[in-house]
């Protein structure tokens, strides 16, 4: 495994994305153990892409406008479903101290999907992960599997850092109610650009 493997994941990773976008949002409205279970979500909502690129069907989406634009604008509705939550005062987004209860296993789900309704993940991994096996590797597919356990573990490490920094500053955020009402504004904005930015995006 190359330093070149590394440093592009990493940057990759910290990039904004939906998954920073939730996990920093959950920070700030449930703190720091639902922010963790947020990343856990995200990370497991890659390997359906991984295992995609390295099976070959992440070929079908670039190949099939049918399939890729079914697959696009469902993630794409997911999004500003997102957005809307985000606005609403009593939204799973909610910052403040008596925000409506959800469970791990709610944040980890919602989570999960908005990892995988996003294609474009999909043919990433096509494209990001054969660049790093040797045309001379004999076995491709562990190579490929080692890769992405790296990458997976990478992403879930950087997640806890985004959410946990959230929950820090989470007091200060819920003492101040224009605060409040501007992040709520931020995060829906922000799950609306990335919804239009996915349903602009070619194969």
């Amino acid at each position: 495994m190359g330093i070149e493997f590394l440093i592009t994941s990493f940057i990759i990773v910290i990039s904004p994305g939906t998954g920073v976008v939730y996990t920093l949002a959950t920070g700030l409205s449930r703190g720091g153990r639902a922010s963790v279970a947020a990343a856990f979500g995200c990370t497991i909502g890659i390997i359906p892409h991984i295992a995609a690129a390295i099976g070959g069907l992440a070929a079908i989406l670039h190949t099939s406008a049918l399939a890729f634009h079914t697959f696009k604008y469902i993630g794409v509705a997911y999004l500003l479903y997102m957005a809307w939550d985000a606005l609403r005062e009593k939204g799973s987004l909610n910052i403040e101290n008596k925000a409506v209860e959800r469970s791990t296993a709610q944040i980890t789900v919602t989570a999960i999907l908005i990892n995988i309704l996003n294609p474009k993940l999909s043919i990433f991994f096509l494209a990001f992960l054969p660049q790093f096996v040797s045309a001379n590797e004999q076995h491709p597919i562990s190579r490929m599997l080692m890769l992405s356990s790296v990458f997976m573990l990478m992403t879930f490490v950087v997640f806890v850092g985004y959410g946990l920094f959230a929950a820090s500053v989470r007091d200060k955020v819920i003492s101040r109610p224009r605060i409040l009402i501007w992040m709520r504004r931020t995060f829906a904005g922000a799950f609306m650009a990335l919804g239009v930015k996915l349903a602009l995006a070619d194969r």
